[in-house]
């Protein structure tokens, strides 16, 4: 999220598509029900189907899974037509003003791609997609990894040399010149017409301009006081083009002038706990904690390695842009001392030999396809049911038949460590099955300590309730063991490389099962030596703890696992174990409630809330502004800015961009597949793309080709969309292993339309089938107003949804009545290039009777 939670109260405008809060997040959607409480905030939803959410809202649109993109271009279009947008605000804080390289083309003019594209490869050359200038960076590649988790790591290798971007950027401020970003996002947006919307989408043209009306009016006669939010969850990110759907949000939201609002932002609602933690520490296999570009093959050092990733200011000459990313180098350091000590010097490059350098994909589901091809031989799998969450699940359990061994460490016996006895594998298949699998029990959340971070990126300890049961141990006691235990056999039988083995921190008060505490102790940093603020004069003794990232060094001073999450765990002591809920502005920061990464820092880019001159947008929502007195921004936030940049100086607020600015078109390597978001079909999707039919889906879209790698068409019989959800009353796998969950939802259902029921000849109860190419699902029918068929591109089509809780394991209080299959069983082996998520939502089925 760039906001939080409790800023939700804040809006006057929420826009929730992707997601279910008030189902799958029924505590946090308080905070939207509290803005329409207290604020009269308006709230459209935008859901294939008439949600819980939906029945509190001004306005629900339903919408045919996987169309978000033509839905949130039309909504674009409309905004700048009728002159509702963020005038002052897009001048000077996007980048509407750069001028974009002549040679540079949209899909409108080749046919359905951008400039640079090789069918070939199904890769870009992303040379053209970059603004005119002059003055090249110091360093060639400036900005190709610079983006959170946006460097694309196609299978094959590499993607062609990417152009540094210009020191100067030509710009114009009146924003009339063709090439700059400003028209060429006009343009590309003209064809988003409420008609073209309406083909592709299924929502009527006159409620589709209801809802574009209503959601652009915050911006109605020039108001900037207002600002509108926008809210999603997996229903987004789970398509093949789930990154560019969360981009065409944010561009909505810079025309409209709401990042860095209270109040306003991109906000997603995470679907687990700690999945932002998870990211924030590494959980992704292209970067390192707090999103340091790994280093690849290419990178033969230390310096190699800073001068690709560490981007250089691009902006106009007159602007200013603090850049802050041209503090890689010290987020390195510190992290490479953080993880091997004294064995990290300058003369060895910090020990950069000693990182693994990515060579290659290693994203979710290419992970399982190189286990079905044979190079990757086993598998830990700790909290993670594989086999269960898929895609295409018999593919994962295929996978598996051919691995050495599995590890699985959890609470109960799942379907990834059964998987040897899938419905549908006889005695005589499972003799044949030669992987060894391992069962470890792990502890569950309530009997271990830790910390969870959550949606709003706010750190919070929780201390253990229970002791483990039985013989079941803490996850990272169980990592400790294994990796004392290697390091044991490098000291004594060597090896090819142990260095990194033997020269690994370790230095814990019980090495056996680290203290939690003492690891975020270590995630924080702290001080190698005496270290003094040249301006303050404070003081930190070698072995205190660091304030913050701000006392990062380069010269090997300081360490540091995470730099994001430094200022966690200070000399204060631990920062996410504080519970002090006051909170003096009203406006939701509770600064003293746990710690918000970064800095403390609730609401991300909130220079963005004032105007040029320093003074808030909307006084009565005051976050930060510029203090003439002190000469120095000042806040009931913590500025996310540099604090002594006067309002003159035309800093960008975005300080994590080379620009300075937000970016409306994202330039060179930051997006695999365009710097635009464009309209692509789901990889099965009942039509071809009204925009371009020769270009459907996504061009740079890969599909794997393994025997069990199908995709269908329309032409197969297969005319029915199908997504997937879940449900309040379970979570994921898990909860079947839970009499009480288990008794509120007893058995799987297949949500259908009254009108594809009357058709079909079903009646609520009745046992169904649904079929994609992969696999089959058997469950009871659900006959529902909640879906409708829509119109699309002239053809009837129906949807349906599946929740994705059942499986084979668990209190089987539906003996007999349930088929008990995965409904993953039916999703396709397809990613988004971008973030890797694979394609749950908008897959195609048919359906028939049981």
């Amino acid at each position: 999220m760039t906001n939080g939670w409790v800023d939700m109260k804040n809006t006057d405008m929420m826009l929730i598509m992707g997601g279910n809060p008030a189902e799958n997040h029924p505590c946090g959607f308080k905070w939207p029900i509290e803005a329409k409480r207290t604020r009269n905030a308006k709230m459209i939803v935008v859901d294939p189907r008439f949600t819980r959410t939906a029945a509190v809202a001004d306005l629900h649109c339903q919408i045919r899974a996987g169309s978000d993109i033509a839905f949130l271009g039309g909504v674009i279009r409309y905004a700048i037509e009728n002159n509702r947008t963020a005038k002052d605000y897009l001048l000077n804080y996007t980048n509407a003003a750069f001028i974009v390289q002549k040679d540079f083309k949209l899909p409108a003019d080749l046919d359905g791609v951008f400039s640079g594209f090789d069918a070939k490869t199904q890769i870009y050359d992303k040379a053209t997609w970059n603004y005119q200038g002059s003055g090249i960076g110091a360093q060639k590649d400036a900005v190709t990894n610079y983006a959170l988790g946006a460097a694309a790591h196609p299978p094959s290798g590499g993607t062609p040399p990417t152009p540094p971007l210009p020191a100067k950027v030509d710009f114009d401020l009146s924003l009339q010149n063709p090439n700059c970003v400003f028209q060429l996002l006009k343009k590309h947006y003209s064809r988003y017409t409420p008609e073209m919307v309406e083909r592709i989408t299924g929502i009527p043209k006159e409620q589709f301009l209801k809802a574009a009306d209503l959601y652009t009016s915050i911006r109605k006669d020039g108001d900037m006081k207002k600002a509108s939010t926008i809210i999603y969850a997996v229903g987004w990110t789970q398509h093949s083009f789930g990154t560019q759907i969360i981009r065409t949000a944010a561009i909505l939201q810079l025309v409209l002038g709401n990042v860095g609002r209270a109040g306003g932002g991109v906000n997603a609602l995470r679907g687990h706990s700690n999945i932002q933690g998870a990211t924030d520490m590494a959980g992704l296999f292209d970067n390192l904690p707090g999103y340091l570009k790994v280093p690849t093959p290419a990178d033969t050092s230390f310096d190699a390695w800073m001068k690709r990733i560490t981007p250089t200011p691009s902006k106009p000459a007159p602007w200013d842009s603090f850049n802050y990313y041209s503090n890689t180098p010290k987020f390195a350091v510190s992290y490479l001392k953080a993880l091997y000590g004294d064995a990290a010097t300058k003369q060895n490059g910090w020990a950069f030999d000693y990182l693994p350098k990515v060579d290659r994909n290693y994203s979710w589901v290419q992970l399982w396809d190189d286990m079905y091809n044979g190079t990757v031989k086993g598998m830990l799998a700790f909290g993670m049911n594989g086999v269960a969450i898929g895609p295409n699940s018999k593919k994962n359990i295929d996978a598996l038949k051919k691995a050495d061994f599995l590890v699985v460490g959890e609470i109960y016996p799942d379907e990834t460590s059964e998987f040897w006895k899938s419905p549908g594998i006889t005695a005589d298949e499972m003799k044949q099955i030669q992987t060894t699998v391992y069962r470890l029990p792990c502890a569950g959340f309530a009997e271990k300590d830790g910390s969870f971070t959550n949606s709003a990126r706010w750190l919070l300890w929780k201390n253990t309730a229970v002791p483990t049961p039985g013989d079941a141990r803490l996850d990272q006691a169980i990592v400790a063991q294994i990796f004392l235990k290697i390091r044991e056999l490098y000291k004594k039988e060597g090896g090819k490389f142990p260095d990194p083995i033997l020269n690994l921190t370790w230095n814990y008060s019980a090495p056996s099962s680290p203290p939690l505490a003492e690891v975020l102790k270590e995630v924080n940093g702290k001080a190698l030596a005496d270290l003094e603020d040249p301006a303050t004069k404070q003081q930190i003794k070698t072995g205190q703890q660091l304030p913050g990232f701000a006392w990062l060094k380069d010269d090997g001073t300081t360490s540091c696992g995470n730099w994001i999450y430094s200022g966690s765990f200070t000399e204060a002591g631990n920062q996410t174990a504080r519970r002090d809920p006051s909170d003096p502005s009203g406006l939701g920061v509770h600064p003293g409630w746990g710690w918000s990464w970064p800095a403390n820092r609730r609401v991300l880019y909130n220079r963005a809330s004032c105007d040029v001159d320093g003074k808030p947008w909307d006084p009565t929502r005051r976050q930060v502004w510029w203090n003439e007195d002190l000469q120095k921004w000042v806040g009931n936030d913590v500025p996310d800015f540099k604090v002594d940049s006067k309002p003159k100086d035309h800093m960008g607020p975005f300080i994590m961009n080379p620009e300075g600015v937000g970016r409306v078109f994202a330039p060179l390597a930051a997006f695999a597949d365009g710097p635009f978001p464009e309209h692509y079909e789901p990889i099965e999707s009942p039509i071809d793309n009204p925009f371009h039919p020769q270009q459907t889906h996504n061009p740079v879209v890969k599909r794997f080709k393994t025997p069990d790698d199908k995709y269908a068409t329309p032409k197969d019989g297969y005319t029915v969309v199908c997504t997937t959800y879940r449900l309040t009353e379970l979570y994921h796998y898990w909860t079947k292993n839970n009499p009480m969950n288990v008794q509120l939802v007893p058995e799987p259902f297949i949500e259908i339309s009254v009108e594809m029921a009357n058709e079909m000849g079903f009646t609520g109860g009745e046992k169904i089938k649904v079929s994609s190419i992969r696999g089959d699902y058997i469950a009871k029918a659900m006959v529902t107003k909640r879906i409708k068929p829509l119109m699309i591109d002239g053809k009837k089509v129906y949807p349906i949804g599946i929740p994705i809780h059942q499986g084979y394991r668990g209190i089987a209080e539906d003996e007999g009545k349930d088929a008990r299959t995965l409904a993953n069983l039916l999703t396709p082996t397809v990613v988004d290039p971008n973030a890797y998520t694979p394609e749950f939502k908008g897959f195609l089925v048919k359906v028939e009777k049981a």
